[in-house]
């Protein structure tokens, strides 16, 4: 069992409706797909890979041998009583947004990233366009929500993650389960070592590296949007003795003022014609303001997602 892998120059093609229910099936049934001929250059993504990797090794891997994960496995294993460090991801990682401070050490990072930055925000706001047209809403319903009705408030962030070879990847994660709290992820992760996982239908399944795809997805914030008809999935990356698993995860996030709840048209009654009984479809999540959902979320996000709906604050 493999995630979908979809074509998205197809969009632009006589196989458009196909594509668009190639996604609406992974946003539904999955919650995770790849998008192969994205419309991002080739040659843009390897410069990506060349100066992340460049920028681990420069400025990253020696604090990383020092650091708390390190320590605190070192002290596991000398204890030898079968514990597991349940709390700690074998992750390092770091955070890049347009006004906070960047790496600078390493050549052509600021500018390659800048420019990256740019185009996954496009392919992001594509990517939401289609889901808008996919659940029946007006273009640019989602894009608005997050962005409070305004211009450009909505948060975006890239965190470039690597998970060193660990040698006792049975004792911790890479990175714990988790669903995302935000809305549109797009994922540029390692084409050759694996690691990122979903539950799917119960079972843990790899989403196995594809040269140059990225990895599409959906938060919790667009569960709630849809009301329920895409669903936020939980995901982990997994331990490994081999490899340093490179990881950018962008994320498309609304603005922490912005009111989060159902689309109207998701929730409103459906009166077919004038024979027919009226439809109500019921809100299945509160009104909330992403905000007061991120206060909860920064205490819960290992936790099962449902009862932070009910724990955040509603409007």
């Amino acid at each position: 069992m493999a995630i979908p892998v979809i074509d998205f120059s197809k969009l632009n093609s006589e196989e458009r409706a196909k594509t668009m229910a190639q996604i609406a099936n992974g946003c539904e049934e999955w919650g995770f797909f790849q998008l192969v001929n994205h419309g991002i250059p080739e040659e843009l993504l390897e410069r990506v890979k060349k100066v992340c990797s460049e920028f681990y090794k420069l400025e990253r891997e020696e604090g990383f041998k020092n650091s708390g994960p390190i320590r605190l496995l070192n002290e596991l294993v000398e204890k030898k009583n079968g514990e597991k460090l349940e709390n700690v991801d074998w992750e390092d990682v770091i955070t890049l947004l347009d006004d906070n401070e960047w790496p600078s050490k390493t050549p052509g990072f600021k500018e390659t990233m800048a420019e990256y930055r740019k185009e996954l925000k496009k392919l992001a706001e594509k990517v939401m366009e289609v889901m808008d047209e996919n659940l029946g809403l007006p273009k640019g319903h989602i894009e608005k929500a997050f962005n409070h009705g305004g211009d450009n408030a909505a948060f975006f962030g890239t965190k470039v993650s690597h998970y060193p070879p660990c040698p006792h990847p049975e004792l911790l994660n890479g990175l714990r389960a988790h669903t995302d709290a935000g809305g549109v992820i797009l994922l540029f992760q390692d084409d050759k070592v694996k690691g990122l996982q979903i539950l799917k239908d119960g079972e843990w399944i790899d989403v196995q590296p594809l040269e140059n795809s990225i990895v599409i997805n959906t938060g919790d914030q667009i569960e709630v949007l849809s009301n329920g008809r895409y669903k936020s999935v939980l995901h982990r990356v997994v331990a490994s003795p081999d490899g340093n698993r490179r990881s950018i995860a962008s994320f498309y996030n609304p603005s922490l003022k912005a009111t989060i709840e159902p689309a109207p048209q998701l929730v409103e009654k459906d009166k077919k014609d004038d024979d027919e009984e009226e439809v109500v479809v019921q809100a299945n999540y509160p009104k909330f303001v992403f905000g007061d959902y991120m206060s909860v979320y920064a205490e819960q996000k290992f936790l099962p997602k449902e009862p932070r709906f009910h724990a955040v604050r509603a409007v």
